[in-house]
């Protein structure tokens, strides 16, 4: 069987960067486009040259790729040729083997939004995109607003099609611009499109997610016909996102019947870089890992209950849709108070600890987990600190320094200009096998710091001078902190988790609880550094 070929546009560095939040540095758009063309995309959309000063800057200095590198602008404007237009000129001076452009297809917006003549939108878009092909450029068509379009005038919607396909185009893209197309709807009118005469291999279709079915209406535009998709990485792009590629590209290459009927250029290695790629990003902009994001999530193959755990053991499949490594995930069995010998047998098993069913050991950890967790701790979601709990209760944990003392002083005054600051300062003294050490940290322009918080003042003083092992904590970072109180009243703690990574990819969380918030922040930084030495193979001794 002849499997057809699917091409992946992708469109984080343009649409992405529409995200609420999101602006991109010329060094980070080429950091991702890097990571693209590593995964195997047929397309990079490097956004509209000449829009601002950091994609003018991006496109000079654009790194080579293998996939066709791609500048985006829109249609000439009415009352002059395309030769004579200068945005569009701004585009193809940028020099790409590819220029996607976007124009018009509903008439509500010709009339209202650009306000001419449904017929001089029309001409616009063929003229663009003849000159774009004269010029010896693949040229793009992006449909704006086409579903709707179509909805509400479908001959003028489809002539704008044939208009920029009958030019040259070598795709004529279909926008779901509002992103208020169900999937039903998107797969029916993709289906028309190609029955009025525009080939589904020229056919792509670009979605968003306001109503939470982008990837879902992607693959019925797939089934339809469509036979290029767009999209960014972890779904990024204006208001609820773009069709999430990281979702999309598994679901291609492993699921039925996409997997035996199209071939996509990601190879499975690459494939397996995949939950990589998304944390980079997220890295990128500062944010916080989707924990229940499919395919690459922390949760997508997390099993709690201890029935799921015990199948698991026997048979990932049972709980699995597909192994997790194919994507570069990584199972995990998460301890709390629901938890059974078959899920502990399996945490120990990763830790490459080895126990039997049965053995006294079990029920000291379980008992240990069960009693913590009465007193505020959880564990399911700080598998660091839970590693660290069982290897303490099988006297595995190496004692790698001792903290003697920490103090913690927070002060908000005015400064010299008259203006309110905090600052913070803390003195950690370390006790470790070439002796004792005190450091100390003071954030003395807490105006230009973005966190001048206590706890981080601790951070940056516990890590500052770790004596042998500092090396092995550079890499170390901070990438959520979350706060629960537990109980209420005179009886109220604090639960604190923390989550880090470092620069080998890996990312694990802690745990600390106590009445006072700072030091159950202080367990959960104890924790992390003694894990990522535990994971780096440091000796105690």
């Amino acid at each position: 069987m002849i499997r057809e070929r699917l091409f992946l546009f992708d469109t984080t560095l343009r649409d992405g960067q529409q995200t609420q939040g999101v602006q991109f540095s010329s060094d980070e758009k080429t950091q991702i486009t890097k990571a693209l063309d590593d995964l195997g995309l047929d397309y990079i959309e490097g956004g509209w040259p000449g829009a601002n000063p950091t994609d003018s800057a991006f496109f000079e200095t654009r790194p080579q790729t293998r996939a066709t590198f791609t500048a985006f602008g829109m249609t000439k404007r009415a009352g002059r040729s395309a030769a004579n237009d200068d945005v569009l000129a701004g585009v193809l001076n940028a020099n790409t083997p590819a220029v996607c452009i976007v124009g018009k297809t509903h008439d509500f917006h010709v009339d209202t939004a650009l306000n001419i003549t449904l017929e001089e939108n029309r001409t616009n878009i063929s003229e663009s995109i003849a000159h774009l092909v004269a010029q010896g450029r693949e040229a793009l068509f992006d449909a704006e607003h086409f579903f709707d379009g179509y909805k509400a005038n479908p001959d003028y919607a489809l002539d704008c099609l044939k208009a920029a396909y009958d030019a040259g185009a070598r795709w004529v893209v279909l926008c779901d611009t509002n992103g208020g197309t169900l999937p039903s709807e998107m797969g029916e009118i993709t289906s028309q499109v190609i029955a009025s005469g525009i080939p589904g291999d020229h056919l792509g279709i670009h979605t968003h997610d306001d109503t939470g079915t982008a990837v879902a209406g992607t693959l019925a535009a797939v089934d339809a016909g469509a036979r290029q998709i767009q999209g960014t990485l972890n779904g990024l792009g204006e208001r609820c996102g773009n069709a999430n590629l990281i979702t999309l590209i598994p679901t291609l290459l492993l699921k039925e019947p996409y997997a035996s009927h199209y071939e996509v250029g990601v190879p499975a290695e690459a494939l397996m870089t995949l939950t990589r790629v998304s944390r980079m990003l997220d890295d990128i902009l500062n944010r916080v890992p989707q924990r229940a994001a499919p395919y690459v999530g922390a949760s997508a193959f997390a099993h709690k209950a201890g029935l799921h755990a015990s199948a698991i053991v026997k048979d990932p499949t049972t709980y699995e849709h597909i192994a997790p490594e194919t994507v570069g995930n990584a199972r995990i069995v998460p301890m709390s108070n629901q938890a059974g010998q078959s899920n502990l047998l399996r945490r120990l098993e990763e830790m490459g600890i080895d126990a039997e069913k049965g053995d006294a050991a079990l029920s000291r950890i379980l008992d240990a987990v069960k009693q913590r967790e009465t007193d505020g701790y959880a564990y399911d979601s700080a598998q660091a600190s839970f590693e660290l709990l069982a290897r303490r209760e099988l006297g595995l944990a190496p004692d790698f320094f001792e903290v003697e003392r920490y103090r913690v002083i927070t002060e908000r005054r005015r400064n010299a200009r008259g203006e309110i600051v905090v600052e913070s300062e803390a003195v950690v003294t370390v006790s470790t096998r070439d002796g004792a050490r005190t450091s100390f940290f003071k954030n003395e322009h807490a105006q230009d710091i973005q966190d001048d918080g206590p706890v981080n003042a601790l951070w940056q003083a516990l890590k500052s001078d770790l004596g042998p092992f500092q090396d092995k904590v550079e890499d170390m970072r901070l990438t959520d902190f979350r706060v629960r109180i537990t109980q209420g009243g005179t009886e109220a703690v604090t639960r604190v988790i923390i989550d880090f990574a470092d620069d080998q990819g890996r990312a694990w969380a802690t745990v600390g609880v106590s009445a006072n918030i700072v030091d159950a922040s202080f367990e959960a930084l104890l924790d992390a550094i003694t894990w990522k030495l535990l994971r780096d193979g440091v000796s105690a001794s």
